[in-house]
């Protein structure tokens, strides 16, 4: 990809969720913004400066801790601010970047999951690749990435839940795509997948999508990222998911 439509792919997932208010003396301009895309995109594409120093900080999991590490995109990043209200007490970190695809994932796989020391990572991933945020990318391609996540959690010992994508009617900020079938085909991978590895499949989709196979408005903003009534509904499913994985 050239660095000028690689920008133009990193200020797009950038823009998620950031509103429509007016310029002030507080708002980065274009040209700022242009800049700092371009510097993500030569020295941390996989954006492994974000964790690295809550990393160094964290201490290692206590005896018998059940340490989850959640992992993904801006769905999890955003979710993670309400873990401790929707799961009181319990040792779960939140490991989400906005706009990111399982290939930045899975570079960043060692880093901020299997250093931590978690008994169970719980994968939510995907839908940003069916929006090309950092290219054109094929099912197979990402089910590439999800094999070797998974690989690499299993060859450390921590169990793995793989979620569903959310459903999602059209993407905000690249519209016409139609991803609600695209989704359903990598769930259906998904949960496939998990059963043929031993490992544990979170159905988020089911519980969520409406008709169209989107993510309704009671749930979500932009039909894309949960709200806290999304959260709350996905929350309880997650824990059981874990319940499950601890159990194998």
């Amino acid at each position: 990809m050239h660095a000028r439509s690689s920008v133009i792919v990193v200020l797009s997932a950038l823009a998620i969720g950031a509103g429509n208010s007016p310029l002030s003396a507080q708002t980065p301009t274009q040209a700022q913004r242009d800049s700092a895309a371009l510097e993500q995109l030569r020295n941390d594409w996989a954006g492994l400066r974000r964790y690295r120093d809550a990393n160094a900080a964290l201490s290692a999991p206590k005896a018998r801790e059940n340490r989850v590490v959640f992992y993904g995109n801006s769905i999890t990043d955003a979710w993670a601010q309400h873990f401790a209200s929707m799961f009181p007490g319990k040792p779960y970190v939140g490991r989400g970047i906005s706009g990111q695809t399982t290939p930045q994932m899975l570079v960043r796989f060692r880093q901020d999951v299997v250093a931590l020391k978690p008994k169970v990572v719980v994968i939510l991933a995907g839908t940003n690749d069916i929006a090309g945020n950092t290219g054109p990318s094929t099912l197979e391609m990402i089910e590439d990435n999800f094999m070797s996540m998974v690989q690499i959690a299993k060859a450390n010992g921590i169990r793995v839940v793989l979620s569903s994508v959310l459903p999602a009617y059209d993407y905000p900020w690249k519209p016409g795509l139609e991803p609600a079938p695209k989704i359903i085909a990598l769930n259906v991978w998904l949960k496939r997948y998990a059963s043929e590895v031993g490992e544990t499949y979170l159905d988020y989709h089911a519980a969520m999508a409406d008709t169209r196979g989107g993510l309704p408005s009671t749930l979500s903003r932009d039909g894309v990222h949960p709200n806290v009534a999304g959260y709350q509904m996905m929350a309880p499913l997650a824990d059981a998911a874990i319940a499950k994985a601890l159990k194998r």
